[in-house]
């Protein structure tokens, strides 16, 4: 299973923007970010200032590789959820935001069981959570409305799910998800509005960069 193992923040400062890559780190003054607030690289710092008129591609490409870099996906995988998503009824950019807040790592973090997607990916694949009864470790995996997420019995009492729940408590719960700590479980009520998926996405940009 393909992933990306280097710095997290890095890549926010690639894009110029925090990205919130590593939970609660990135809200205190330990956040690279915060310290480096330019491009990676040698001519990072240069580059930044000398930069000019921004072309439509590279907004384009920017777009989408924020988005990618968001949810943890890489490009092979990131492309065929735009393919799902051109096939599918209704708004495409709309369609591949929907798929990719439906998978299982982003409804683990949104749900507020983890503090980032990198550690809800984490907990997934080290086979922590049952989907409809079944033991599930592929943080890929695309969730319906009205499937139900729980903690296996084994992983209850282990000091990471202790630890985590009782953070959860101070963790919002997106509002098209429903969760019950006090039996470690969650479900999909139904699939998220646009006003409810980060903002700071621009899935129109992003169906132009495919559409080129």
């Amino acid at each position: 299973m393909a992933r990306y193992t280097g710095p997290a923040c890095k890549l926010c400062r690639r894009e110029g923007e925090k990205l919130f890559l590593k939970g609660e780190r990135c809200f205190t003054p330990k956040c690279a970010f915060e310290r480096r607030a330019y491009a990676p690289g040698e001519h990072g710092r240069s580059g930044s200032m000398r930069r000019g008129r921004e072309s439509d591609y590279n907004r384009q490409l920017r777009a989408k590789q924020k988005a990618r870099r968001v949810y943890g996906v890489l490009e092979r995988q990131f492309r065929r959820y735009f393919s799902v998503a051109l096939r599918r009824s209704g708004l495409t950019g709309l369609n591949l935001l929907q798929t990719l807040e439906s998978r299982l790592d982003n409804v683990v973090f949104r749900m507020g069981l983890a503090p980032s997607r990198t550690a809800a990916r984490q907990m997934v694949t080290h086979g922590h959570f049952m989907v409809n009864d079944r033991r599930t470790d592929i943080p890929s995996m695309l969730l319906r409305e009205g499937d139900v997420l729980q903690v296996r019995e084994g992983s209850r009492s282990s000091v990471l799910f202790k630890e985590s729940f009782e953070d959860a408590e101070n963790r919002p719960c997106a509002l098209w998800l429903d969760r019950d700590l006090k039996n470690f479980t969650g479900r999909v009520l139904r699939l998220p509005e646009r006003g409810e998926i980060d903002g700071n996405l621009d899935e129109q940009l992003i169906v132009e960069y495919y559409s080129r």
